[in-house]
């Protein structure tokens, strides 16, 4: 006669929220480390309280968010440092968001416009109520004071 073979059981139970189709709860956490790579020059930069985005070296279009390549001819592009002053592009009003947002919802996210820069950058507007953003309105970008090495960062508050 074989023995039988049983897993240990504990009574932890799982958290059901919706049985069609089943959606449940688990947590899940993992240590890993990750290379901002060539992006490493903008972490740093936020880090030293400045926003830095990429400027091509052949036609000068000049990108917000940094490529190290130009979307418009190709060539290579080179560390362009950004105004810390724009205006309100658009925005839209979250009223959810991930664990590291929930306790600032409903939070606005805007497209920032820069002068003499031609794509935009998604940041943080802080410190205004949803019903009072306004298209074309005067930011300005602050920093964390200790920086996480994340794109969070940077935010923006009225000029």
């Amino acid at each position: 006669m074989q023995k039988k073979i049983k897993l240990q059981e504990t009574e932890e139970g799982t958290i059901l929220f919706n049985v069609d189709p089943i959606i449940i709860k688990h947590h899940y956490e993992i240590d890993y480390i990750h290379s901002y790579a060539q992006d490493s020059a903008f972490f740093a930069g936020l880090a030293n309280k400045k926003l830095l985005g990429s400027k091509c070296t052949k036609c000068s279009y000049i990108f917000a968010t940094p490529r190290s390549h130009c979307m418009e001819c190709g060539a290579k592009t080179e560390w362009y440092e950004l105004p810390k002053q724009g205006e309100v592009h658009t925005f839209t009003t979250c009223y959810f968001g991930s664990e590291a947002f929930l306790k600032e919802t409903p939070f606005t996210l805007i497209l920032v416009e820069f002068e003499g820069v031609n794509t935009l950058f998604l940041s943080r507007l802080v410190g205004v109520k949803p019903e009072n953003v306004k298209i074309g309105m005067k930011i300005k970008a602050q920093f964390l004071r200790n920086s996480k090495f994340k794109s969070t960062d940077v935010y923006f508050v009225p000029a």
